[in-house]
């Protein structure tokens, strides 16, 4: 990118990408599980995304991708459209730690060699979804207890099966967004579109 104006569009352009394709992975490729408590969990593979767009753009741009695209796929959702604010707080910070892991610390836009960048995407990634994996059932149960007013063991059987989904939308998504940067980082390098994050 030839100047800062360029570099901000650009960003901002694969921003809403990015986006599109965490609406696209949760709205059209998810499987949805009913629970006891008569609400849904779903295999997806939409925080994959949210990860992959911090490692591409940073965390603050990976976080807002994530949690607008999945906060979007919720709210044109009669099934999770109340679980939308929780939605975008979790993927916001799924991007954030993802990016402060793999920029801030590992430095992944730097010259480096394949293992050292495999070794950083896969600690961001599973650090980031750990998180979701941890804080998902955790948040949830106080969102639908003392936000949406739902008192009963229906919250908490609802806890215990959002834990089981998200730790299996994190191995999948982690080992997603692995493959695909590693694949698409030197594509983006050869065609000169690959952001330097400092």
């Amino acid at each position: 990118m030839k100047n800062m104006t360029d570099n901000k569009v650009y960003r901002i352009v694969l921003t809403a990408l990015m986006a599109a394709l965490c609406y696209v992975a949760f709205t059209f490729l998810k499987i949805p599980i009913p629970t006891f408590g008569g609400d849904y969990v779903a295999l997806h593979i939409g925080n994959a995304f949210c990860v992959l767009a911090a490692l591409l753009l940073g965390g603050v741009y990976g976080g807002l991708a994530g949690s607008l695209g999945m906060t979007i796929a919720d709210l044109l959702d009669p099934v999770y459209i109340t679980s939308a604010p929780k939605t975008f707080l979790l993927k916001l910070c799924i991007g954030l730690i993802a990016g402060w892991i793999a920029h801030r610390i590992a430095h992944i836009t730097e010259e480096h060699d394949r293992r050292y960048i495999f070794k950083w995407s896969l600690i961001a990634s599973i650090v980031s979804l750990g998180f979701n994996v941890i804080m998902d059932p955790i948040v949830g149960y106080f969102y639908k207890n003392y936000i949406l007013g739902i008192q009963s063991d229906a919250a908490k059987i609802m806890a215990t099966w959002a834990a089981g989904v998200t730790l299996i939308n994190a191995v999948a998504g982690t080992i997603v967004v692995v493959v695909v940067y590693m694949a698409v980082r030197p594509v983006l390098k050869k065609a000169g579109l690959f952001l330097k994050i400092e």
